[in-house]
């Protein structure tokens, strides 16, 4: 029921707004116009109270009240709806937001928004059904939601919504159609257990039929071309599972190759004849002329700091140039590898004319500085910290900056990196390193040094997969020994100078190089190092990687490593140039650990050395992916030279440091994938040793590719 006196004012106020007389003796409409300027008041201010998931700031930026505004009812329950609604989406469903006003000196109104959170709702489960080909572990990590874990809180992965839903069945699809089933169905339904305050995901999956890839062709109608050598373009080998991004991949590899060959028209595309019975895919690529398209345009938007000169540079082709679209597909990937942008959307139009395209380019930039402070513990140089500014795309002309200072019990880094990715327009990375490193003296080294110096490089790509660093530089060290005269092989004091050259190949074959399940990475390394020295050391790495059962999560890997150091000058190598072997090559000893030493327990290092290293890694069963923890069971074996050591002067080696030349060791190990980068715990089992050598049961390193 309405108010009889509530009516009236509503009537008189009608009436006062449509110019008719008041009632006679009336002074209702008076209390009228007053309501109605009271509605319309000016905002002086906007404040939030309770809000935790949400700064001031971004809260500002939703509502439409805003300082100097106008106050109405209808926009401050709008704003509280735009409030309510991003802690929804942000997985906030328990939040209310309320409001009060507040009267302020100068007659305008202070709007205060008191938001109570309540407790984030998480995704307590991931379930699939049908899955009978996939492992659980391994779908969930092809996905971007994650469950509830221990990091949720940090990582901010575990929040339910609908579009992101959508994006992980695309995802598991592909993840299928990847691994020899492209007629994978995948549907997915959300459930809230308000009891628990936490959503339930449930997958059915329809696999499908596994297929593979029979027989492989090239057909074209381009005269001149060399098929032949499109044939190293290829990835779907006859017998490898079915995989739509490895066809993908091959289309547009062999449209570039054949670019390269100088058809800038060539368009490829793959023709499939499906064998049911055998459950093959027959593939026969079609290289023909395609249409004789130019670029008109080429419009980039959204890069308020990138310079428009980066992102073109990573086209490969100019306004002016045949349009290809592997080229532009190529393009695309050059530019979202930059690191610079959240999102890249590249999109074609027709031109001016039917033989013309304007390609728009839309980018969302994201944060490219680091500044922080990180503080940690490491069994090699005890507990550690560091001081870093990093800039990926420094004064928008994406050039790499980073300065830092760090500190360890075993001594402090000041380190200064530059490099210029595309140097006077060229595809060489050219760069330098400045650095000062003070070492202590410490159990495992007797002496001292302080070491300055800088290198300048430049890297070539040669191909896709090699590519080469040159680089040239100086250093100056100062030993410093406090014990002096206990260290025999160098004084107090005493300084040492080196300019170097030389250059480091570079294969990557890796399928990813973060996490690596498949393909060969290797390093080679060769120097020069003369001025007070006349040395050659050369050091090549290498690691292999296959996956052990298919979609087990479980990767093998070998890796192998050697180097040595040839004197040019018939004194000897020097001590301070001799290789340091530890954990780094056999798990189980100390830095500097094993290896040579003279009779006071001097450590000598290694003119040469070799180890091999076998590992398997596997998921935790039971645990969450979400967590990030992984296991590895590993056996390590290292030589090392004891007849060849480095110079001696009058002192002998101890024949306890050299009684064996070989070193075995096997061991477990605890890897966690986390925030701050891949950290590992290593337990090792020392089998075989020389007497001297030092051994260490537990280690935590970064987990590298070597």
């Amino acid at each position: 029921m309405i108010h009889p006196t509530k009516l009236m004012r509503g009537a008189v106020l009608a009436l006062a707004i449509m110019g008719a007389a008041p009632l006679a003796g009336s002074s209702i409409p008076l209390i009228g116009v007053v309501t109605a300027q009271a509605q319309e008041q000016l905002v002086g201010s906007v404040l939030f109270e309770g809000n935790r998931r949400f700064s001031d700031s971004q809260l500002l930026a939703m509502v439409d009240i805003s300082a100097s505004g106008i106050f109405t009812q209808q926009r401050l329950a709008s704003d509280i709806e735009s409030i309510r609604q991003a802690y929804d989406r942000d997985g906030f469903l328990t939040v209310s937001v309320t409001s009060r006003t507040e009267q302020t000196a100068d007659g305008r109104v202070r709007v205060v928004f008191v938001v109570n959170e309540g407790n984030r709702a998480g995704v307590a489960g991931i379930n699939f059904t049908g899955n009978n080909a996939m492992g659980t572990n391994s779908l969930k990590s092809a996905m971007l939601t994650k469950e509830t874990g221990i990091l949720s809180w940090l990582l901010k992965d575990d929040g339910y919504d609908e579009q992101k839903l959508a994006v992980d069945r695309e995802r598991v699809r592909l993840y299928y159609a990847n691994r020899g089933y492209p007629d994978a169905q995948v549907t997915s339904v959300g459930e809230y257990d308000a009891a628990k305050n936490a959503y339930f995901i449930n997958f059915t999956i329809n696999e499908g039929q596994k297929y593979e890839f029979g027989n492989v062709g090239i057909e074209t109608s381009i005269n001149g071309l060399n098929t032949e050598a499109l044939k190293g373009s290829v990835r779907t080998g006859d017998g490898r599972n079915y995989s739509a991004a490895d066809l993908q991949k091959s289309i547009e590899d062999m449209a570039y190759e054949a670019t390269v060959q100088g058809y800038s028209f060539a368009d490829v595309r793959a023709r499939l004849d499906r064998d049911v019975t055998n459950g093959t895919f027959n593939v026969t690529y079609l290289v023909d002329e395609g249409a004789r398209l130019y670029v008109e345009r080429i419009n980039i938007t959204g890069n308020t700091k990138t310079r428009d000169f980066v992102i073109r540079r990573e086209l490969e082709f100019a306004e002016g140039d045949p349009f290809n679209r592997s080229l532009v597909i190529r393009g695309r990937k050059n530019i979202d590898n930059l690191g610079f942008f959240s999102a890249v959307n590249v999109t074609t139009v027709q031109g001016s004319s039917a033989d013309k395209v304007v390609i728009n380019v839309a980018v969302t930039e994201t944060s490219t500085g680091e500044y922080g402070a990180t503080a940690g513990y490491s069994t090699a140089d005890g507990i550690l910290g560091e001081i870093s500014l990093t800039e990926r795309n420094f004064l928008g002309r994406g050039q790499y900056l980073r300065a830092a200072i760090g500190a360890s019990q075993a001594g402090r880094t000041f380190d200064f990196s530059f490099t210029e990715p595309r140097f006077m327009g060229l595809k060489v990375a050219a760069g330098v390193d400045v650095y000062h490193r003070i070492a202590d003296e410490t159990t495992s080294s007797i002496y001292g040094s302080q070491s300055t110096g800088g290198q300048l490089r430049a890297g070539v790509p040669i191909t896709s997969a090699l590519s080469t660093t040159l680089f040239v530089g100086a250093e100056r060290k100062v030993i410093k020994d406090t014990d002096a005269p206990f260290s025999t092989l160098v004084t107090n004091g005493q300084e040492f100078y080196k300019a170097f050259g030389g250059y480091t190949l570079t294969w990557n074959g890796l399928d990813d190089v973060k996490k690596p399940t498949e393909g060969l990475y290797a390093t080679f390394t060769q120097q020069y190092i003369g001025w007070d020295h006349s040395l050659i050391k050369s050091e090549a790495r290498a690691r292999y990687y296959v996956p052990v059962i298919q979609d087990s999560g479980m990767v093998a890997s070998l890796r192998g490593q050697a180097g040595v150091v040839n004197d040019l000058s018939g004194n000897g190598v020097s001590t301070v140039e001799a290789f340091v072997p530890g954990a780094a090559l056999i798990r189980g000893f100390e830095g500097g650990g094993l290896g040579p030493r003279i009779q006071n327990g001097q450590y000598l290092g290694a003119v040469a050395y070799a180890g091999v290293s076998a590992e398997l890694m596997f998921p935790i069963p039971g645990l969450p992916e979400s967590y990030g923890l992984s296991g590895a069971l590993w056996a390590d074996a290292a030589w090392i030279d004891g007849t060849n050591v480095p110079r001696l002067g009058a002192n002998t080696v101890d024949p306890n440091s050299v009684d064996v030349p070989w070193r075995t060791s096997i061991g477990a190990s605890l890897i966690w994938d986390s925030p701050f980068g891949p950290l590992r715990g290593d337990v090792a089992h020392v089998l075989n040793k020389s007497t001297a050598d030092r051994t260490q049961v537990f280690q935590i390193t970064m987990q590298s590719l070597f």
